[in-house]
């Protein structure tokens, strides 16, 4: 018996699916439930799928020192992950937390993995991991972030050869607001502490870009203001297409739709750079909080790509 066309188009997308899903570094069951959670953002749900996936303390091989101010802020602190024994200098990577503008830490709470899972990722691959801390609004609202992450710049470039990181080789990674602030940082020029920005490189993971493509919700209206009319100049899109600091983009799969169009509109305005264009990631199966937890895991389709980044630059 012969299957119409329809038929069988169906059954090759299930074959290939299929034949995806056993090749994932992703869990089944993780997968199954991520893609029934669709679009969303649920940090409780996707916690829960993860944890039990990632290490729990006291963790063997790496110096930790905690809350150490870098700024005048009470939220000006930071987490420093290094390895054990000390090794050569080391290129640094710094993690920028997300939480909607209003909300989040660089723990989740006092004893989750999370986000000791990437400090001890990049203690593992080569790095000295520090975990920043900043101000939130409504009280810090634009430009808080990236002034905060201005000193933390300033006092990792000053501080963190005395920990076993090289200076000359930061790496500034942000997810979701964070992601905002780092591309804030980058983009506006006026706010950077050390010479050129002190970065070499940049890591943005599901971000907003470009503040006039989309309505804003309330909680992004609580950093960045009321007036549409200051929306273009507090974006980042104009700066990050004409920095010459290396960058990196990734979104996930079922981010939310508005995060893949930031991702999309961001991708084609950094082509248009003499250095050419970013790094661009859109990591399947992957949701909007489970491309971050997912670090230190079997599932290494992001931390492959920043790894590669670091080591060709581009």
């Amino acid at each position: 018996m012969l299957l119409p066309k329809s038929a069988l188009g169906i059954i090759a997308v299930l074959i290939a699916g299929a034949a995806w899903a056993q090749q994932s570094p992703m869990p089944a069951e993780i997968a199954a439930r991520l893609l029934e959670m669709g679009r969303v953002i649920d940090p409780p749900k996707t916690l829960a799928l993860y944890a039990p996936l990632q290490q729990k303390e006291p963790y063997q091989g790496v110096r930790i020192e905690r809350d150490v101010r870098y700024g005048a802020a009470e939220r000006n602190l930071l987490d420093v992950f290094a390895p054990e024994p000390a090794a050569s200098p080391r290129p640094v990577l710094i993690f920028v937390h997300g939480g909607a503008f209003v909300v989040g830490n660089k723990r989740t709470t006092p004893t989750s993995p999370f986000y000791d899972n990437i400090m001890l990722w990049a203690a593992k691959n080569g790095f000295v991991g520090v975990n920043v801390a900043y101000r939130l609004a409504p009280q810090s609202p634009w430009p808080a972030g990236a002034q905060d992450l201005a000193s933390a710049v300033r006092w990792i470039s000053d501080r963190i050869g005395e920990r076993g990181g090289d200076p000359s080789r930061i790496y500034l990674m942000g997810h979701s607001a964070g992601a905002v602030h780092v591309s804030n940082y980058v983009s506006h020029p006026e706010f950077h502490e050390v010479k050129g920005g002190g970065l070499a490189g940049a890591i943005m993971v599901s971000g907003i870009y470009d503040l006039t493509a989309m309505p804003l919700a309330e909680t992004q209206i609580a950093y960045f203001g009321t007036d549409p009319a200051r929306y273009a100049e507090r974006s980042s899109l104009a700066g990050l297409a004409t920095t010459d600091i290396p960058l990196m983009l990734a979104a996930a799969e079922l981010d939310p739709e508005g995060f893949v169009l930031q991702f999309d509109r961001m991708k084609q305005a950094t082509c248009k750079r003499a250095v050419g264009c970013a790094r661009a990631v859109l990591l399947p199966q992957h949701s909007h909080m489970s491309e971050v937890y997912s670090i230190n895991t079997a599932d290494t389709r992001l931390t492959d790509q920043i790894l590669d980044f670091v080591k060709t630059g581009k």
